[in-house]
């Protein structure tokens, strides 16, 4: 196996590599870094937050495929399903499911603020309403960025309701799954790392185990082409093949 390297030698250099990427990347549209700066600005949790940098990937992909259709799993307060919202335009639709009322709420505020009348939050356990979707066009993209437990659930029922050759399915034949998370700040690649204080210690153990099963089988499933992505906090690409 080839030796890998990362490209910078320390955290300083690493930050100053990815500020200087951000700002000669396409950049995204006020209104949607703005509400970021108030979420983190606001929120002590706006660590669940994706970056700016990951939404400028996120909208170049959507472009890239041409998407219309997005579907994304974990809103929490709308930042990313917004940064979907102006990729797709007008023209697109998003839909995303949330199981907390309030986060729900708070997303739609924020959609309606910004005049974003092409996203549509759905309240649930997406274990029950991921499988009752029923799209009028198949959807381009799908962004998982929930409960990591749960990631290999919505894999299989996304496969399961988009077999081919079926008349009717929820991913289109070469749909994107995007992952987030995926690393969980390398504890998923090295055993050594130490715990931080958010959780105990079996809860993080119970929650690497799950995203290590998500990423063997992600690599292992045959209809799926897959990426990962070392940056951030992991983010696996994965295409659908058929």
């Amino acid at each position: 196996m080839d030796k890998l390297r990362i490209n910078t030698r320390n955290t300083d250099r690493c930050n100053k590599v990815l500020e200087y990427a951000y700002k000669h990347s396409t950049a995204l549209p006020a209104p949607l870094t703005s509400y970021h700066s108030e979420a983190v600005a606001s929120r002590d949790d706006s660590a669940m937050l994706s970056s700016n940098a990951q939404s400028q990937l996120h909208g170049f992909l959507a472009r890239a495929v041409g998407a219309r259709n997005v579907l994304e799993v974990g809103v929490y307060v709308g930042y990313s399903a917004m940064a979907w919202a102006y990729a797709v335009g007008s023209a697109g639709t998003v839909t995303g499911l949330e199981v907390d009322e309030g986060l729900a709420g708070i997303a739609r505020g924020a959609f309606a603020e910004r005049g974003l009348g092409n996203v549509e939050v759905v309240v649930g356990n997406a274990a029950e309403t991921l499988p009752k979707l029923k799209p009028s066009e198949p959807y381009d993209i799908v962004f998982l960025d929930a409960d990591k437990p749960g990631y290999i659930g919505y894999l299989d029922t996304l496969l399961g309701q988009s077999l081919p050759g079926s008349r009717w399915r929820l991913l289109r034949p070469g749909a994107l799954i995007i992952a987030d998370n995926v690393l969980r700040s390398g504890h998923v690649a090295d055993d050594s790392l130490p715990f931080d204080d958010s959780r105990s210690d079996e809860s993080w153990r119970s929650h690497i185990d799950a995203i290590r099963a998500f990423n063997d089988r992600c690599v292992a499933e045959a209809r799926l082409e897959t990426f990962m992505l070392p940056l951030w906090d992991g983010v696996s690409l994965l295409r659908l093949r058929d």
